[in-house]
């Protein structure tokens, strides 16, 4: 990368930061791929992209060589606890329910504080980082940690404070939880330039009727997104059926929950009526394929979702139950699985991926007019992979290799709001041996 001296000089250019030699894949509405393309930068805003013919008078104070390399937008994780990282692997190839009560609430209970949540969160925001996702949708508790540690490292985000019907990490009085909730997402709305707040329903089974409308009332009064786990299990499905008479979905929808601010997670235990009750009412749908067989979940009906016109993103989940927070194995995985599950080798073709993960998943978390695709006016969220590796040559079409070659480590770098976040797969950010360390000083210590 080039960088010139900020003078006079500088001054004339058209940019801050032009990339230039990359195969550009937009991700507008025309899905157009630009060969031999060039982009350029403003503050922090894409102002132009087109063919290097097209922007041969562009002129920019530094410029970032993709050589020859995919230029793309930065990925979106529609869901994710970030904390979590810091109890990847400690429970494994257990049902949810158990793996939920017996294990992660207890350690959660035991030490979960704003100092494991800062260190968690920044070890999750390196892996993001330096596998292309440059916004996520978070949930977990001690959020306001959660929030310090992503504006530290640079990501854009929607975190949102948890809320459960039980004791819970900074807030041992369940009857506060909805209140709490509600002062953080009031003073942590507009706290950081890259973080809006959000309201964090846990489930409708650790969440009740009370709780659960009270909250969604605090997200409408704030103006911000209401996420919550819905229809994950079939325990879920037939426990929503016997006390409710109604499935997940019909129950939330008779507590006027849903609408064009609420983020559905999971969604797999669904009906075609359930998807038509959130196509009229406009919710988003999160997709957490690897998490979902993992758990033995199921699997969600997400070509019926995008069918109905339904935004749908792609999620990670928690590292403690994916294992994972690489969206481009995310992709690979939700390809397969809906080909065998549906024996149609045509179902989500590689393109309804790639969206899936960049500007569907924006649109899902409420951010799709200002992130997800590289068009002018955007943000400059904004991935470079290398390509000079055995596992991407030759390459016929560049969709084909994102979906089913490529993996976080081909990222190179990655720029976020216009800033160089990661160049040449170092984070300019953090501090990650410090991030390391203090990681596997934490896990020497974990015992349940």
């Amino acid at each position: 990368m080039k960088t010139l001296e900020k003078n006079s000089e500088v001054n004339c250019c058209d940019g801050d930061i032009m990339i230039i030699n990359g195969r550009i894949i937009t991700v507008d509405p025309q899905n157009r791929i630009i060969d031999n393309g060039a982009l350029l930068i403003r503050s922090d805003k894409i102002i132009r992209v087109g063919t290097a013919d097209e922007m041969a008078d562009a002129t920019a104070a530094s410029v970032i060589d993709a050589q020859h390399g995919i230029v793309m937008p930065g990925l979106v994780n529609t869901h994710t606890h970030l904390p979590m990282s810091l109890f990847r692997g400690f429970a494994d190839d257990m049902q949810l329910t158990t793996w939920l009560n017996d294990y992660m609430f207890k350690l959660e209970a035991r030490y979960i504080d704003p100092e494991t949540v800062r260190c968690g969160t920044l070890l999750s925001c390196a892996e993001m980082l330096l596998s292309g996702t440059t916004t996520c949708c978070d949930g977990y508790f001690h959020e306001e940690a959660v929030a310090a540690a992503v504006h530290q490292a640079g990501i854009r985000a929607v975190l949102g404070q948890g809320i459960i019907d039980f004791p819970a990490p900074g807030v041992a009085d369940p009857s506060l939880n909805v209140e709490h909730a509600a002062d953080y997402a009031r003073r942590f709305k507009h706290r950081y330039p890259r973080i809006t707040s959000s309201i964090f329903c846990h489930s409708p089974y650790t969440c009740s009727r009370e709780t659960i409308v009270n909250a969604k009332q605090a997200a409408r009064d704030t103006g911000v997104l209401f996420q919550i786990h819905v229809a994950e299990t079939k325990s879920e499905h037939e426990q929503m059926r016997q006390l409710y008479q109604k499935t997940a979905v019909e129950y939330l929808d008779s507590l006027g929950i849903l609408d064009s601010s609420t983020l559905l997670v999971h969604a797999v235990w669904v009906t075609d009526p359930d998807i038509e009750i959130i196509r009229q009412r406009g919710a988003s749908i999160s997709h957490n394929p690897e998490s979902n067989m993992k758990l033995a979940s199921g699997i969600a009906p997400v070509l019926d979702f995008i069918r109905a016109g339904i935004p749908t993103g792609l999620g990670t989940d928690g590292s403690a139950s994916n294992n994972n927070l690489d969206l481009f194995t995310e992709m690979d995985s939700a390809a397969k699985l809906h080909k065998i599950h549906r024996y149609d080798v045509g179902v989500l073709d590689v393109l309804s991926v790639v969206r899936m993960a960049t500007i569907g998943g924006a649109y899902a978390v409420g951010l799709g007019n200002i992130t997800g695709s590289l068009e002018i006016g955007k943000k400059a969220d904004i991935i470079i992979l290398d390509t000079h590796k055995p596992h991407l040559v030759p390459m016929y079409n560049p969709l084909s290799h994102l979906v089913y070659s490529a993996t976080g480590a081909d990222v190179r770098d990655v720029i976020i709001d216009g800033e160089i976040v990661v160049r040449d797969r170092k984070i300019t950010t953090l501090d990650l041996d410090s991030i390391l360390l203090k990681a596997t000083e934490f896990a020497s210590q974990l015992q349940l």
